[in-house]
C-alpha cells in the first residue's frame, strides 16, 4: 500500500481525508492507522500530523492500535440496551472469550461498543465490518460469529 497512490486516487484535498484514512487503515494489515503512515500522509497533503491524528482519534471507526481482522461493534444505545444488548455482549464473550475493547488471541475479532448504528427498529443490533445485524438473540449471535470463523 502506497500512501501517495491512495491520495492520488481520491484527490489531494482535505475533504477527502476521511476516505483516505479508511483506505490506509484497510490496507494496514491490522485494521489500524500507523504513525509513520500518518506522518507521510501529512507531508503529502500538507496537513499538520497533529490534525490528522486528531481527526483519526475523533472518529470511532479509526484506530491507532492494532485490531482484529473483523471489527464487531455492539450498539449500546438506549433502545438496544432495553432490548437486551447485555445478553448479546454475554454471548460474544462466551463465544470469543473477549470483552469490550479486546481482540481475540488469533487476531480474528475485535469487540467495540458504539452509541448507535441507526437501526433502532431492529434492536438489539451489532455490526461486523460493514454488515449490520438486527433482532439479535444469543443464539443468532453465535450463528453469525460461526459464519465469520469459517475459512473464506
Amino acid at each position: 500500500m502506497k500512501i501517495r497512490d491512495i491520495v492520488d486516487r481520491h484527490g489531494n484535498c482535505r475533504e477527502n481525508l476521511l476516505q483516505i484514512l479508511h483506505d490506509i487503515q484497510d490496507g494496514s494489515g491490522d485494521n489500524s492507522l500507523h504513525r509513520p503512515d500518518l506522518e507521510e500522509l501529512a507531508l503529502i497533503m500538507d496537513i499538520p500530523v497533529a490534525e490528522i491524528v486528531s481527526t483519526a482519534s475523533f472518529y470511532t471507526m479509526f484506530s491507532l492500535q492494532p485490531r482484529g481482522r473483523h471489527i464487531i461493534r455492539l450498539c449500546v444505545s438506549p433502545p438496544c440496551h432495553i432490548m437486551g444488548d447485555e445478553n448479546i455482549l454475554a454471548a460474544i464473550r462466551e463465544k470469543l472469550h473477549i470483552g469490550l475493547g479486546e481482540t481475540t488471541e488469533d487476531g480474528m475479532f475485535t469487540l467495540e461498543s458504539t452509541s448507535c448504528l441507526g437501526a433502532c427498529g431492529v434492536a438489539p443490533v451489532c455490526s461486523i465490518d460493514d454488515e449490520v445485524y438486527g433482532n439479535l438473540t444469543e443464539e443468532k449471535m453465535h450463528r453469525i460469529l460461526e459464519g465469520y470463523a469459517q475459512p473464506e
